[in-house]
């Protein structure tokens, strides 16, 4: 049901878009009409007619508009006409596209110009307008500022240059802290060795010496 009142609703759009969009033509314009004296040739040629439109011929009793075949347009031939209209104020909706022929039956106002040829396009299409040409760039445009120097590279510090790398350095995670420092005595050296056994063997000597004389 959604899906029906959608189209229901689109073709009702359609529909008052298109009675909006329909024009009323009236054949000669509004300074001539549907008789010798108009130049309905080039009229025809000013207009534009699209579905929707309606053709209305406004005329005099002495005249009247008969639809017609080409061949009965080219050759003025008024004996078998496709309809006949003679209300002096006739008005034929344009409901498909394609070309369709009218002229006068009256003896001679055919020849006199008054047929015209009126080609209807499925929809109206506006006159072109012609693309207006492109204005130079203004003098009073600031000119375009020139690139950014884009800043050097930082380098980096050479492994002989960085303070972890210098020996003894405070920095250097080799040497020993200040607030800690080493409390380990050296070892003794071969001649403190030395020096000790030197001692031992004298005061063995005079405990020996002691016990002889006793």
């Amino acid at each position: 049901m959604a899906v029906l009142r959608t189209l229901v609703c689109l073709t009702a759009i359609g529909m008052f878009m298109e009675l909006a969009m329909a024009a009323n033509r009236t054949v000669g314009g509004a300074s001539g009409g549907w008789d010798t004296s108009t130049d309905l040739q080039s009229w025809v040629a000013s207009q534009t007619f699209a579905v929707g439109d309606n053709l209305i011929f406004q005329y005099t009793p002495n005249h009247d508009v008969l639809e017609v075949t080409k061949a009965d347009h080219d050759s003025c031939q008024t004996s078998s006409p496709l309809q006949t209209y003679t209300d002096g104020n006739t008005v034929i909706p344009l409901t498909s596209p394609g070309k369709r022929y009218f002229i006068c039956g009256t003896l001679g106002h055919c020849s006199q110009g008054m047929q015209i040829e009126i080609d209807t396009l499925a929809t109206s299409t506006p006159p072109s307008a012609s693309p207006s040409p492109s204005s130079p760039p203004s003098a009073s445009s600031s000119p375009s500022s020139p690139p950014s120097a884009s800043p050097a590279p930082e380098t980096s510090p050479s492994p002989a240059n960085t303070p972890e790398s210098a020996p003894g350095s405070p920095l250097s995670p080799d040497a020993p802290s200040a607030e800690s420092p080493t409390l380990a005595s050296p070892p003794p050296s071969s001649a403190n060795k030395s020096s000790f056994r030197t001692c031992l063997t004298l005061g063995f000597g005079l405990v020996l010496m002691v016990l002889l004389a006793l």
